[in-house]
């Protein structure tokens, strides 16, 4: 007997960095889609329960213990999904794919220190960027 051929197969994907943390995001909100359906699917389930009026204690428990156990299998992917989120944010950070955008006008960051008689919106503090920190203009 030999041992099996594996076939050459170099698939060429070229995605830039930009492109790659769009999918990333893009998989992070599927992935929280498909949680707030079992989520759904947990409460139609717990509703058609209690419409059947069952009379035994056990079957509460049962039922209890089924939906718990499922609720907490959710909060788990939830505290993963919200890691893969600040990694991929971390790396949006790094990289040239988002602009820079100030709170108020949303044009982008002019990393400019702000100067109260130069506030149009005559503030005396500024909010500053919420990406970079700095203290802009508005």
């Amino acid at each position: 007997m030999s041992l099996p051929n594996i076939p050459n197969i170099t698939p060429v994907i070229s995605l830039d960095r930009c492109e790659t943390l769009n999918l990333l995001l893009s998989s992070i909100a599927m992935e929280e889609i498909a949680l707030s359906h079992i989520l759904n699917a947990e409460g139609e389930k717990l509703q058609l329960f209690l419409k059947t009026c069952p009379k035994h204690l056990d079957d509460f428990l049962l039922i209890n213990e089924s939906i718990n156990k499922t609720l907490r299998t959710i909060v788990r992917s939830q505290l993963l999904l919200e890691m893969k989120l600040e990694d991929a944010a971390d790396l949006a950070k790094k990289s040239d794919c988002f602009p820079h955008r100030c709170y108020d006008d949303r044009k982008k960051c002019k990393k400019t220190p702000c100067k109260e008689s130069t506030h149009p919106c005559k503030e005396k503090e500024c909010k500053g960027c919420m990406y970079c920190g700095k203290k802009t203009l508005h």
